[in-house]
């Protein structure tokens, strides 16, 4: 298994080495570029433009920070570990938290924790957060860039998730709504949120498309052509409450005398 990251988590003075393993696989179906015209690939060459096109092998290719036009400086990969501390290579917590104090907004990437030494340190860090419900929160810099994490335990599990930084969120384009919602549909609403409300399980959900892109494939394959299903046409309710009304009724788990006593 590849892992993503080799270091360690530096909790106080105590110092557990472990490894970072991605927790989620790539479950795409991959489909490469043609050209309509031959059927033949699409390539992207990496060229040098001062030197005639010419193709520049991976080996060959370095960061340059231009600080004017045309000008750059060069950086190496020894020159990024030159400038890391040994607290920069480290997951280094700095803080614990309870885990409702994070926006699940600044979530990015998620990482199994796997110790590769110092496994009762491990066990014993894992155990406290775990009774104590709480999440750590480090630095480290993966690749060329500080990153924020939060280290959780879930199920006896020890995760890693990145954080993006608070700079990084974007405001919210949406405009504030300044309009008055009537009791009677807000409580039609709340009817219909309690009538889909189930408890969630993420393994009754499945990538459906996916599946039908697969069937597809197959019966291109075959020389058949694709045929569009036909599907009902969708009702255009323009009243609210109306809609609210037919809803209730399609999710069939309330009755008539409800929606009366809702009005």
């Amino acid at each position: 298994m590849a892992y993503s990251f080799k270091g360690a988590i530096s909790f106080g003075l105590i110092y557990i080495p472990i490894n970072l393993s991605l927790t989620i696989k790539n479950n795409d179906i991959s489909f490469n570029q043609i050209d309509k015209q031959t059927n033949s690939r699409i390539q992207y060459k990496k060229t040098c433009v001062d030197c005639e096109d010419r193709t520049v092998k991976q080996e060959d290719i370095v960061k340059g920070y231009e600080y004017e036009d045309g000008k750059y400086v060069i950086f190496t990969d020894d020159d990024f570990e030159k400038i890391k501390s040994k607290k920069d290579k480290n997951i280094t917590i700095e803080q614990f938290i309870d885990a409702a104090e994070i926006d699940p907004v600044y979530y990015d990437k998620a990482y199994y924790v796997v110790p590769t030494g110092a496994e009762k340190a491990y066990a014993l860090l894992l155990k406290a957060m775990e009774d104590e419900n709480k999440v750590g929160i480090a630095r480290t810099v993966l690749g060329t860039k500080e990153t924020l994490i939060a280290l959780r335990v879930k199920d006896g599990q020890m995760l890693l998730n990145t954080l993006f930084f608070y700079e990084e969120l974007q405001k919210n384009p949406a405009k504030e709504i300044k309009t008055e919602i009537k009791e009677k549909e807000l409580s039609m609403a709340k009817m219909l949120i309690e009538n889909m409300t189930e408890k969630f399980n993420i393994e009754d959900y499945k990538d459906e498309y996916r599946k039908k892109v697969q069937d597809a494939i197959e019966a291109k394959i075959a020389g058949k052509e694709i045929i569009a299903p036909k599907e009902k046409a969708e009702t255009n309710v323009i009243d609210l409450m109306k809609a609210l009304e037919m809803s209730i009724k399609d999710t069939g788990k309330t009755s008539k005398k409800k929606v009366k006593e809702a009005k």
